[in-house]
């Protein structure tokens, strides 16, 4: 008699998973939305306990902080006696969370360079094929298709042939660098109106930084943050990144990028900027121009050019807006008309994948 399938009613187990492993990932997640503030964190983790019944009688939020040190994610705070503070390796940690979270689980890549539309004597197959031309290499011939060719072509015989016009070649893609600076708004609007945007923000320069070190490792990806001015920041110091009590200087986050991509002897080169609101800050002598009331002409303008500068070093400018104002989205239209780069208006759902898709999709381009 053969086996088969024995069906019954499925009973969903609904005791939260416990244990170190489960408090975790939800305390990756806290320390990331409060930058860094492990006491906040640890807090708030001790109010969901008491809540949901995270942990049991057996395992509880002191273990999981005495497993935390004993696993090197927190550290005593020198300068604050009794307070913790997070690990290079929780740093780590949080990137690759956020990486999982956005983009999946990603295989490392051997060489991480990109395609290109170019095919030729490339570095990585592709599944393109094609007949064995004059100066194709050795290395390029498809065995297993040139034989059954041969096969084909002049029959299955003792006396076996394999002619010129049997061999099949598999095409080469060339591959190239590519150059990346990631603008993130810090100005105030980040936290308005009882929504976080920064947290997400956060999440997404910290998946890509981290998708870059794992598939691409040959490429150069800068982090910049911009509000009243702008300033370069460390991959490692995304998790503490806050907002301030800025405006938003557009303007000299852009020039800030433009002259790190204009240090980077890549090919392929371009800006990718998360914002949520308008330009209304500028930079001038010792002071600053600032205006928030609509849009400001010397703001915008100052803007567009900048904008048609990249243009002009072939340096597309691809814009997140998160927020939905017409007289913003006609702002973000104008600004990518005239860089000819591109625009998203998107919430901050799905953020991280257009990103990613945006990512990958530039670098098959030769700029």
């Amino acid at each position: 008699m053969a086996a088969g399938f024995r069906f019954r009613d499925f009973v969903p187990d609904e005791s939260p998973e416990k244990g170190f492993d489960s408090l975790f990932k939800l305390f990756m997640q806290l320390v990331t939305i409060t930058s860094g503030d492990v006491a906040e964190a640890l807090s708030w983790l001790s109010q969901l306990d008491k809540q949901y019944g995270l942990t049991d009688g057996e395992y509880g939020i002191g273990n999981f902080i005495d497993d935390l040190k004993t696993k090197g994610y927190i550290d005593e705070n020198e300068q604050e006696r009794g307070a913790f503070k997070i690990t290079p390796k929780t740093e780590q940690g949080i990137r690759k969370s956020a990486l999982e979270e956005i983009f999946g689980k990603l295989k490392k890549s051997n060489t991480g360079n990109h395609r290109t539309p170019h095919t030729g004597q490339g570095d990585e197959q592709s599944t393109d094929m094609r007949e064995f031309r004059f100066g194709d290499s050795l290395d390029q011939i498809s065995m297993t298709e040139s034989i059954r060719n041969a096969q084909l072509n002049h029959g299955l015989t003792d006396d076996f042939m394999l002619a010129e016009g049997d061999l099949e070649v598999r095409e080469n893609e060339h591959k190239s660098q590519t150059s990346t600076v990631l603008m993130i708004d810090i100005s105030h609007s980040m936290i308005l109106y009882g929504e976080d945007r920064i947290t997400p923000a956060k999440k997404v320069a910290m998946a890509l930084a981290e998708l870059v070190k794992q598939k691409y490792p040959k490429d150069f990806l800068d982090v910049i943050v911009f509000g009243n001015d702008a300033w370069e920041i460390k991959v490692k110091d995304l998790p503490y990144l806050e907002v301030g009590p800025y405006h938003t200087n557009t303007v000299a986050g852009l020039e800030l990028a433009m002259d790190l991509l204009r240090k980077r002897k890549t090919a392929n080169k371009q800006i990718f900027m998360i914002t949520d609101g308008k330009p209304t800050c500028l930079k001038e002598g010792n002071g600053y121009y600032k205006n928030s009331f609509g849009l400001d002409r010397k703001v915008v303008n100052k803007t567009l050019n900048l904008a048609a500068a990249a243009r002009r070093l072939k340096i597309p400018i691809t814009t997140f807006m998160i927020a939905s104002d017409p007289y913003l989205q006609q702002f973000v239209n104008e600004f990518t008309e005239v860089n000819q780069g591109k625009a998203y208006f998107s919430g901050l759902k799905g953020l991280g994948h257009l990103i990613f898709e945006d990512y990958k999709k530039n670098r098959r381009k030769s700029l």
